[in-house]
């Protein structure tokens, strides 16, 4: 008997289908299969950790970048390799710490004992410090048949936080137990800190073999339009061919569209973090309508206005005329006075010329009035104190700074709603 072909979908319900796994894999932010513009670190990285599990060397490596740059998943792509490898398979064990759970060496001792299944080896023992613990646990690993112990892969991640340990006991002796060879351990340490290293202290430094792997990443722009046009491709195994090949086919050109392009390279040129592209890409298939059955570009031009959206541009809309007068009077002054700081009396002597002499449309406000507005605009934070500590100066003149740039508040001023005419035309002017 032949089996029965799937009932044909309606489109709207192919659409459905559609987004259901695009959300899924933007959701739990699927990575690359492998790191793109890293072949040098992963081939480095690979290599050094090769050593450690088939020939027992050991070693201790920094991997350094800002948040974002792909250290995780360098790792993982070179674990996931390295465990592929024959001699290496059901050798090698791993260890995973993080400085953000293991907050104390007590604990941190603790897990490497439960991820090694060692507890009842140590069960009750009593030792008489850190260092023949971690003997003991090493100890514990050799295998029977040779006097030799089972390669162990370190890896700390948020490496800075361990060095605030009390007296750097944890990395003291596993840098020392790398650089001794009483067995063969790689210590690797994730760490998004250039100065890391200045953290350390002398006796920890001089075990460390000071190998350190930079993560700039050095992904081109064409590089970065491939992924976003992998993430928004269907898969291969979607129930309905025909649809996916046109679903594709049209993510294809969307990808080559020139509005797009523009759309891509302001957060090419932001950041290249692959969570914020995936971040971006989620919120444009969310906003997708449900009666258009492909990723349009007002989409993810709606998604990365939303997404590049500047909160205290957004705080500036829902202020009232006057508040908005004092942010524009503020603004003149850091024109004025090259960003000094200034205090409310000068805001308010600008604001009253402004209206003595230009407007029209804004009625005249009792000082106490302005002052309860310049208030408002402090508990905001749009406006800060120098010196929060100084509570001897009466409020007028306290020095404060405005926490605006001059293209955040013309921004907020070009949307702001029903803008009187007098306030746009004293805000771009050059002086009050």
């Amino acid at each position: 008997m032949s089996k029965r072909r799937p009932a044909a979908l309606t489109e709207a319900q192919c659409v459905s289908m559609a987004q259901k796994v695009m959300r899924e894999r933007l959701c739990h932010q699927n990575l690359p299969d492998q790191p793109i513009g890293l072949e040098s670190q992963h081939k480095h990285l690979l290599e050094l950790l090769r050593r450690t599990a088939v020939h027992g060397e050991s070693n201790s490596v920094l991997i350094v970048g800002p948040r974002g740059a792909g250290k995780s998943m360098l790792l993982g792509f070179v674990l996931k390799e390295l465990m592929q490898l024959k001699e290496v398979q059901k050798n090698v064990l791993l260890v995973e710490l993080n400085g953000l759970l293991q907050t104390d060496d007590k604990i941190a001792l603790r897990e490497i004992t439960r991820q090694l299944h060692l507890e009842n080896v140590v069960r009750d023992k009593v030792f008489g410090s850190f260092a023949e613990n971690m003997a003991f646990l090493l100890e514990a690993l050799k295998r029977g048949d040779k006097c030799s112990s089972r390669p162990v892969l370190f890896i700390l991640d948020e490496f800075d936080l361990f060095a605030h340990h009390k007296n750097q006991t944890l990395l003291y002796n596993l840098l020392d137990v790398s650089q001794s060879a009483q067995a063969p351990v790689a210590v690797v340490g994730l760490t998004c800190r250039l100065d890391v290293l200045e953290l350390l202290e002398k006796r920890v430094k001089s075990r460390f073999s000071h190998r350190q792997i930079h993560l700039f990443s050095s992904l081109l722009f064409g590089q970065y339009v491939d992924v976003v046009r992998s993430q928004l491709s269907l898969p291969q195994d979607f129930p309905y061919p025909k649809f996916s090949k046109e679903w594709n086919h049209n993510i294809t050109k969307l990808c080559e569209e020139k509005s797009v392009q523009e759309i891509l390279q302001r957060h090419f040129n932001s950041s290249k973090d692959l969570r914020s592209l995936h971040m971006l890409l989620f919120v444009a298939v969310s906003r997708m309508p449900g009666f258009n059955w492909t990723l349009r570009d007002v989409d993810l031009l709606e998604a990365s206005r939303l997404i590049l959206a500047d909160s205290k541009a957004n705080i500036l809309h829902g202020l009232s005329i006057l508040e908005l007068c004092l942010i524009i009077a503020m603004k003149h002054l850091n024109d004025t006075y090259d960003g000094e700081p200034f205090n409310f009396q000068m805001v308010h002597n600008e604001f009253k010329k402004f209206i003595q002499r230009k407007s029209h449309s804004i009625h005249k406000f009792e000082k106490p009035v302005v002052m309860k507005a310049f208030e408002h605009l402090v508990q905001l934070e749009l406006v800060r104190p120098v010196d929060a500590g100084a509570c001897k100066v009466q409020r007028e003149y306290q020095l404060m700074r405005l926490m605006l740039d001059h293209g955040q508040v013309m921004e907020a001023l070009q949307r702001y709603p029903q803008c009187p005419t007098d306030v746009k035309q004293w805000a771009l002017s050059a002086f009050a």
